[in-house]
């Protein structure tokens, strides 16, 4: 019987992996500060010391701090020593076991033509927030152990602390302000992210994108959220360059205002007007199928 480590089991993505690994019949083992959905707790810091990862065959390192902290502020520090320094430890700790690292496609540049699918290929550097700095170092020493490197976007599904949550919380009076007109863009079903991990560790060295089989329109998609969460909003577009000012002015407000994220953030309002499409044909010729979709989206 295979012995799975989840790191980070306790959140979203990791809790689907766990619960998938048992599922399949794998031990498991939930490496974190909490416990996870199944099998035993190995108690790990990832900002202050290695795990713990005896007995594991395969580590699946789902652990990560997330956010949209300030430049220089003391969650940006939290997020280097997690990302970075943490992945770090874990690598170690690995010693020479198949890793599976989830990364994001955060990492990559923000240039790039509408319309034309991102490959594994493009660059890596430019990233607009500590979290897609950290994770492109992380990643950078990921790879350069031979691990396999999953890139979702947008991850979504049941559990979902970050992405649909903040997209709720931005509905007024019934109206939900989306920055530019209509986008193509990837999402990523939780569902599609798990099945990836716990089949990954089998696939060759490397980077590889992860998304739904389709792209959707972004605002037939935020409106399926909406419908999904029984919330009643009219879409309505204001100009990129009005919505980056908004942003700007609340980057400074959050600057007076320390231990608070930022209402919205320059990479927030990107993340909604640019569209970015990810090509998924190098881990779909791994033998991954991405299944669902957002038509089977539920809380």
């Amino acid at each position: 019987m295979t012995t799975v480590a989840v790191t980070g089991a306790s959140g979203f993505c990791g809790s689907h992996v766990a619960a998938g690994a048992a599922a399949r019949g794998a031990r498991v083992l939930c490496v974190g500060r909490r416990p996870g959905p199944v099998g035993r707790h190995v108690p790990w810091d990832a900002a202050a010391q290695e795990p713990d990862l005896r007995g594991a065959d395969v580590v699946v390192h789902c652990a990560a701090a997330v956010g949209d902290p300030l430049p220089g502020s003391a969650a940006e520090a939290v997020m280097h020593a997690v990302n970075v320094a943490g992945t770090a430890r874990l690598l170690r700790a690995a010693a020479g076991r198949p890793v599976v690292w989830v990364s994001s496609a955060s990492v990559y540049a923000p240039a790039g033509r509408p319309g034309v699918p991102v490959g594994e290929g493009h660059a890596v550097r430019g990233q607009l927030n500590a979290y897609g700095r950290t994770k492109a170092a992380g990643e950078a020493l990921a790879l350069a152990a031979g691990a396999v490197v999953l890139r979702p976007r947008a991850v979504y599904g049941a559990g979902d602390p970050h992405l649909v949550p903040r997209l709720l919380a931005r509905v007024r009076g019934g109206v939900l302000l989306l920055p530019g007109g209509d986008v193509r863009m990837s999402l990523t079903a939780v569902e599609n992210l798990a099945e990836a991990c716990l089949t990954a560790d089998r696939w060759a060295p490397g980077a590889y994108n992860i998304a739904d089989a389709v792209a959707y329109d972004r605002d037939a998609a935020v409106r399926a959220v909406l419908r999904a969460h029984g919330v009643r909003a009219v879409v309505r577009h204001v100009p990129v360059r009005a919505a980056g000012l908004a942003a700007r002015g609340a980057e400074v407000l959050g600057r007076v205002r320390p231990g608070r994220e930022p209402a919205l953030t320059r990479y927030a309002v990107d993340q909604l007007a640019r569209g970015l499409v990810l090509d998924i044909s190098r881990a779909r010729a791994q033998g991954w199928t991405p299944t669902r979709t957002l038509a089977s989206y539920a809380p």
